[in-house]
């Protein structure tokens, strides 16, 4: 089992920064893939980012590259995600996941483990 805790969400306007951050506990938080998602009101959750091991090579959505960063600190058990030139349509529910392989999937079933989420709102 693997339980992961986000937090670091909030208000901002637009063109502001947030970092969300995701604390893992339980089995071996460096040997999973890690991503984040996101789903707003009336719409499916998607693919932001993801992080994969042992090397850590990162994947975006298009919707947030050159915009999120997302890193992971094995030592810490954490990941984090550098949101940057925030944008109303990235106002969502954020949610952490945790899945046992390589190479991180952008497709939420590849995924086994989730956090409860942290709302990101942005504003004009």
């Amino acid at each position: 089992q693997v339980q992961l805790v986000e937090s670091g969400g909030g208000s901002v306007q637009a063109g502001g920064s947030l970092r969300l951050s995701c604390a893992a506990s339980g089995r071996t938080f460096s040997r999973y893939s890690m991503g984040w998602f996101r789903q707003a009101p009336g719409k499916e959750r998607e693919f932001v980012a993801a992080a994969g091991w042992p090397n850590s090579r990162t994947y975006y959505a298009d919707s947030v590259k050159g915009r999120f960063i997302i890193s992971r600190d094995n030592a810490r058990n954490t990941v984090y995600l550098q949101m940057n030139s925030l944008k109303p349509e990235d106002t969502a529910v954020y949610y952490c996941a945790a899945g046992a392989r390589l190479i991180p999937t952008m497709t939420a079933p590849g995924y086994e483990y989730w956090g409860q989420g942290t709302q990101v709102t942005v504003s004009a």
